[in-house]
C-alpha cells in the first residue's frame, strides 16, 4: 500500500483544505482535538498529514518527503522551487500588489530608482526588471507597511486582501502584480510512482471546486 503524505501550510489554508480533505475521508481524527502533535495519520494508516511554515511546504515537495503539498501561489512565486502545480484550489485568494503613498505613482512612472520594502524579495525584484524599474529590495520580516511609514522605503510589495491595513496607514495598491490562491502541489516523482493514488485525489477535489 502506498502511504501518501501531505504537507500543508499552517494557518487558514490548512483549515480549509482539511475541510475538504474530511470530505473525501482522508482526515485523522487526532487533527480535530487540541494537540501540540506535528504529524498525524489517517485511520487506515494510508494518509500522512504534517502542518509546516507556508514557505517551507515547496521545500518538502522537493525533496519528496510529501507527496502533495497546498501552499499560496506567492510562495510557490517567491520560493522558485522544482514542484509540479497541478490545481487551483480558489480560496485563499488575494493580491500581490505594489503599495505606497499616493505620491508614489509619480516616482513609479518616472522610472527614477526606488526603494522597496517587502517579504517577497525574488517576486519584487523580477517584477520591476520585467518592467524595467531599478528598484533597491529591501527584505522585512515583520510589517512591511512600515516601509514607507519610517522613510525605510518609497513602497512596498506584499499580499492585499481587503486593503484595510493599507487603508488605515494612508497607503493604497498602485500596480497590481498577480492574483494569487491557495494551489496543490506535487512531487513531480510522487506523481509517476503514485499516479493512480494521488489522481484519484486531485479529481476529487475538482469535483468539490466544480
Amino acid at each position: 500500500m502506498n502511504t501518501i503524505t501531505f504537507a500543508l501550510s499552517k494557518g487558514r489554508l490548512a483549515q480549509e483544505i482539511i475541510k475538504m480533505l474530511e470530505t473525501l475521508g482522508i482526515l485523522s481524527l487526532e487533527m480535530e482535538e487540541q494537540t501540540r502533535k506535528l504529524v498525524f495519520y489517517s485511520a487506515d494508516k494510508k494518509y500522512k498529514i504534517f502542518l509546516a511554515k507556508p514557505t517551507d511546504v515547496p521545500i518538502y515537495i522537493e525533496y519528496g518527503i510529501a507527496d502533495i503539498g497546498v501552499v499560496g501561489k506567492d510562495t510557490i512565486m517567491e520560493e522558485k522551487r522544482s514542484v509540479t502545480e497541478v490545481l487551483d484550489l480558489k480560496f485563499g485568494s488575494c493580491r500581490l500588489a505594489v503599495a505606497g503613498f499616493s505620491d508614489a505613482k509619480k516616482l513609479l512612472a518616472s522610472k527614477k530608482n526606488i526603494r522597496v520594502a517587502t517579504k517577497y524579495p525574488n517576486i519584487a525584484k523580477e517584477y520591476f526588471l520585467k518592467t524595467k524599474r531599478y528598484a533597491e529590495i529591501i527584505k522585512l520580516n515583520g510589517s512591511v507597511e512600515l516601509g514607507p511609514l519610517v522613510g525605510l522605503s518609497d513602497v512596498i510589495v506584499d499580499i492585499v486582501e481587503s486593503g484595510k491595513t493599507l487603508k488605515e496607514n494612508g497607503l493604497e495598491v498602485i500596480e497590481e502584480i498577480a492574483n494569487v490562491s491557495a494551489r496543490l502541489i506535487v512531487n513531480s516523482a510522487s506523481l509517476k510512482v503514485k499516479y493512480e493514488d494521488i489522481n484519484l485525489i486531485i479529481e476529487g477535489l475538482k469535483g468539490m471546486i466544480k
